[in-house]
């Protein structure tokens, strides 16, 4: 079975120091996603740059910061950015197909399953998903930032080998390289950490929305979902082909994990939760290390109102979120038995299942107890 990779390439990497869309650039990376596909991996490819290609041409001295500018910028650019793509491949007698995808679209389990399906449909065509955010519709509030969050759900559902991220940095360093001279590359990381948030900063360009940043939260999301990451910089012939053989210009992101099912993947990273819970340590061993359900002897608080059957987070004594899972009781069952033994549950409520969450039905976002 042929490996998959998603590649994702940022705006900053696509356009001119202006702004506009490079075709030189374009070309560049046409050929060596030309050069992985001959090698033998199934590509699905992850681009920015429709705000990039378009904001000039519609008549803005530079990129828009209001949100309607940006739809109307990437209303245009988006044409120009996949007319581009679509005369690069075709000089290597390849296809390539557009999907446009929002947040929403992850959230709703039946669309998931649809983008997953054509993903597979195109890919058993031998052709290139070409996957952009949808600006136009997309609000404010659920962007994906550069599509760096998008390429790690994109990865996670079709269960890529490795997610590559390539941007204008040669991966992650302790401090702005830019900024300070004393500032180190880190090669390999095996877990993220807030401290690596802290290193990574703001966004990186006038260009792109993501930044460090935004790129450190896709590994992560990617780690959890079992898919390693690259992150870092392609522009010499066949530095994406090295960088997929670990010789890359960048930092590699390592995961224990194995990937996810759909549901799981749902679960974890799409789902709309309703409500929280706090638990307490016992609860939060069992739970991240044991394998085990939940029941209500581990509840500590019950914060909002839910629903049987409805998702909600689980966060720990420090106030950390360590996972989510399918809550069998209503919010005002629970905080009736809180800290109580199943024994007293029984004697008080009326439940179907007297575990809070089961552990069939838990994702967790944390991978051991701290």
């Amino acid at each position: 079975m042929q490996q998959r990779i998603v590649v994702k390439i940022g705006s900053s990497s696509l356009t001119t120091p202006h702004g506009e869309l490079d075709y030189e650039k374009i070309n560049y990376f046409t050929k060596e996603i030309i050069h992985l596909k001959k090698s033998g991996f199934q590509i699905l490819f992850v681009t920015s740059g429709s705000v990039a290609a378009g904001f000039k041409i519609i008549g803005y001295e530079s990129r828009p910061k209001m949100l309607q500018e940006k739809q109307a910028a990437a209303a245009v650019g988006q044409a120009i950015l996949m007319q581009a793509y679509f005369e690069a491949f075709a000089k290597h007698q390849c296809k390539v197909a557009q999907i446009l995808l929002t947040r929403n679209n992850f959230t709703n389990r039946k669309q998931m399953k649809n983008a997953l399906n054509t993903f597979e449909e195109l890919i058993r065509l031998d052709t290139i998903p070409i996957i952009n955010e949808n600006d136009t519709v997309s609000v404010e509030e659920i962007k994906f930032g550069d599509n760096d969050s998008l390429s790690a759900l994109v990865a996670n559902l079709v269960k890529a080998k490795q997610l590559m991220i390539f941007t204008d940095t040669d991966g992650l360093y302790t401090a702005d390289p830019r900024k300070n001279d004393k500032a180190k590359k880190i090669h390999r990381v095996n877990e993220i950490d807030e401290d690596m948030f802290r290193i990574a900063g703001g966004a990186g360009s006038s260009v792109g929305t993501g930044g460090m940043r935004s790129k450190i939260e896709a590994a992560r999301i990617a780690m959890r979902g079992g898919v390693p990451v690259f992150i870092g910089r392609a522009s010499n012939p066949l530095d994406m082909k090295l960088a997929v053989e670990q010789k890359g210009k960048g930092t590699y992101f390592d995961t224990h994990l194995h990937n996810l099912p759909m549901k799981k993947q749902w679960l974890g990273f799409h789902s709309l939760t309703k409500g929280k819970i706090e638990i307490d340590n016992g609860a939060e061993k069992a739970l991240l290390t044991g394998g085990k359900s939940l029941l209500p002897a581990g509840v500590i608080k019950v914060m909002g109102e839910f629903h049987p059957g409805d998702v909600i987070e689980v966060t720990n004594q420090s106030n950390k979120v360590i996972g989510r899972g399918v809550v069998n009781y209503a919010s005002w069952q629970l905080q009736a038995v809180v800290g109580l033994s199943t024994i007293e549950v029984k004697k008080r409520i009326d439940v179907q299942r007297i575990e809070v969450i089961h552990r069939d039905e838990w994702v967790a976002l944390l991978t051991k107890v701290e």
